[in-house]
């Protein structure tokens, strides 16, 4: 037990203090090693590289939660603590940044529509509640603004659209693209924040024509559309703050590639039970 306490832990300190310190000889442990010690090091040398090619795949954005069933489905045996742990030792974690603060400009004389999720951030099918809201990423030409539409079933982004203006026809491009996509059936709910672009005539006609009821969020509570501002943390810190983007359309072009070909068809979902949201729609419909 004590060889392979040192063994675990010869990468962060000296196996001489180590020995020491737990009353064991270097040469015992070196010992221990040569004659059979050094399977369980070269197993771990061989998990470890699995989890290097699991950490790349996942954009350095996955933990050791998501890298171990990364890892399972891919026939490998191992523990999520073994995993955190050789992690932990070879400096590999989960990329993050800065908190990511969503804003929004609610200060109109605009119609506002009733709150008809009250927090209840769940669909018991696809294409029965969006949520939409808009954010803003910097580029050296300047702002670029990024609307979405998320499906509360899959945590899919079913509706996306990008400019260099936030305004409702941002908006509506957003939500014509859900549309277009996923053809939903009369009375889909459409949840965002009470922002003057969703509060627009424009907006609100766009919803009309569709058959799509509106509900926003509580007046001054920001965890009223938290799983769409969940999104927008999630896509900031593990890829726009570590990116310079010179132009917009560098931004939209590596923006894109992250919703359509990684977050939706790729990655990990805690919620989904550590599956894509593309996986997640396949097995439930099957």
């Amino acid at each position: 037990m004590k060889y392979e306490f040192i063994g675990r832990e010869r990468s962060c300190h000296p196996v001489a203090k180590m020995c020491l310190v737990l009353g064991v000889s270097r040469s015992g442990y070196y010992a221990h090693v040569k004659q059979g010690g050094g399977i369980r090091s070269k197993a771990n040398e061989r998990l470890l590289e699995e989890i290097r090619k699991s950490y790349k795949t996942g954009r350095v954005a996955y933990g050791s939660p998501r890298i171990t069933t990364d890892m399972r489905e891919r026939g490998h045996v191992c523990g999520e603590n073994r995993v955190a742990r050789l992690m932990r030792i070879n400096g590999i974690a989960a990329r993050t940044k800065r908190r990511f603060k969503a804003t929004t400009n609610s200060r109109h004389c605009l119609p506002v529509a009733p709150n008809l999720l009250k927090k209840r951030f769940t669909a018991e099918r696809p294409d029965k509640i969006w949520v939409s809201d808009i954010t803003y990423v910097w580029t050296y030409e300047g702002w670029l603004y990024l609307a979405t539409v998320l499906d509360l079933f899959s945590r899919r982004i079913v509706g996306w659209a990008m400019g260099d203006r936030i305004t409702s026809e941002l908006v509506i491009r957003a939500l014509n693209q859900a549309v277009w996509k996923r053809k939903p059936a009369p009375e889909l709910i459409v949840h965002s924040d009470r922002g003057s672009q969703y509060a627009s005539d424009a907006f609100r006609g766009a919803l009309s024509r569709h058959d799509i009821l509106q509900s926003m969020s509580a007046k001054g509570d920001c965890y009223d559309n938290a799983v769409a501002e969940s999104f927008f943390h999630t896509l900031k810190t593990e890829y726009v703050y570590f990116e310079r983007f010179k132009t917009r359309a560098q931004a939209q072009s590596g923006i894109f590639e992250y919703i359509e070909a990684f977050y939706n068809r790729t990655r990990r979902h805690s919620t989904l039970g550590n599956i894509s949201p593309q996986a997640f729609e396949q097995a439930k419909a099957a």
